[in-house]
């Protein structure tokens, strides 16, 4: 009944298992434990490369720390206008930079154009005192429109970045259902196509409270740690962190959750598509779904139980539905059967 956001799901079995068995007997703190030490060596494994890992509790701090590491205070990030970052973080990225500016760009369905950021550069101000110096690049996987950006086009971007020396990060919340969408590997989708710092999220996959950073360019990690002691993100009990970590990367679980997550926002978005009055706003290649759908059969389906948000941005009546690791086919049916049977009946006239 719940497709306000994969956030509303809870933890996964075999994360909790691996919290209650973390929690048995003594272990070293501040990230000196097994736990933190395998994550390392698993993410190395899965990214093909040798990576700098640093986990913590929130997608925020994941994003806001690492883009402290790619700019000074006299920077700017520049990022999708509908990225978390600009719409969803509270200032928390100018905050732990220490004041570095976000400048946003358009992009169809959540994505940045190269030729958009080009032309963006070309304007940047480089060099010229009055103006706040480009340092990062932030792409989200997938994009916050349910999207996914291909390894060529992350390159294109890229490659844009780094002639102008700047970083490049991805905000990974859903990193996951990326990989699983496109069939690519996370090296792919990552340090091959140019990528200096990743944000790994696992809490919308899955987990309790767990993210990592993930640097692939080892220098960009220097003091890194400092960073997140001194914004009060370093853990005593970084097992606990860890351990979810660990249990998310464990024999694919965070590729079959997410696996699960897309599969069935195909099939809620194949039934809505079905629907009269229906449609969709932005391709579905992840697990969020973006829809046009009459106000009073949205009304209806909220007083029903169905949980939703509206998105004004894209219109009166368009609305997000996200779908999780734990959303059962039953559920997207129930939300079909239910929506269709609201269309079927004539709409209330107008008052006049």
């Amino acid at each position: 009944m719940n497709f306000a956001s994969d956030n509303t799901a809870g933890a996964h079995p075999a994360i909790l298992r691996a919290l209650a068995e973390a929690s048995e007997g003594r272990a070293m703190p501040y990230g000196n434990d097994p736990w933190t030490e395998r994550v390392a060596a698993s993410l190395a494994e899965i990214f093909e490369t040798a990576v700098t890992v640093f986990p913590v509790a929130t997608g925020t701090a994941c994003n806001a720390l690492a883009l402290s590491a790619l700019t000074p205070p006299w920077g700017a990030v520049m990022c999708h206008e509908s990225a978390h970052i600009e719409v969803d973080e509270c200032g928390a990225p100018e905050f732990f930079t220490g004041g570095a500016k976000l400048m946003t760009l358009p992009g169809g369905d959540g994505r940045i154009a190269p030729a958009t950021l080009e032309q963006a550069l070309a304007g940047a101000g480089f060099g010229v005192v009055h103006s706040v110096q480009p340092s990062a690049l932030s792409l989200t996987q997938a994009t916050e429109c349910g999207t996914v950006y291909r390894p060529d086009a992350i390159r294109a971007l890229a490659d844009l970045a780094h002639a102008r020396g700047m970083g490049v990060h991805m905000d990974g919340a859903r990193f996951a259902n990326a990989v699983v969408s496109l069939g690519a590997s996370p090296a792919e989708l990552t340090w091959r196509s140019g990528v200096d710092v990743l944000s790994l999220g696992a809490t919308k996959n899955g987990a309790m409270a767990a993210e990592a950073v993930v640097f692939f360019d080892q220098g960009r990690a220097d003091r890194f740690a400092f960073r997140r002691k001194r914004a009060g993100h370093l853990f005593s009990k970084m097992r606990f962190l860890s351990a979810q970590l660990e249990a998310y990367l464990a024999d694919g679980l965070w590729l079959a959750n997410a696996g699960h997550a897309n599969a069935m926002a195909a099939r809620l978005a194949a039934g809505l598509a079905a629907l009269p009055g229906v449609g969709l706003l932005h391709p579905v290649e992840a697990n969020a779904v973006f829809a046009t759908m009459p106000g009073h059969a949205i009304e209806a389906m909220k007083a029903a139980g169905f949980r939703f948000y509206r998105w004004p941005h894209d219109g009166s009546d368009a609305v997000r539905l996200v779908t999780a690791f734990d959303t059962q086919p039953a559920d997207v049916d129930a939300f079909l059967a239910k929506l269709q049977s609201i269309l079927l009946i004539p709409a209330p006239a107008a008052a006049t």
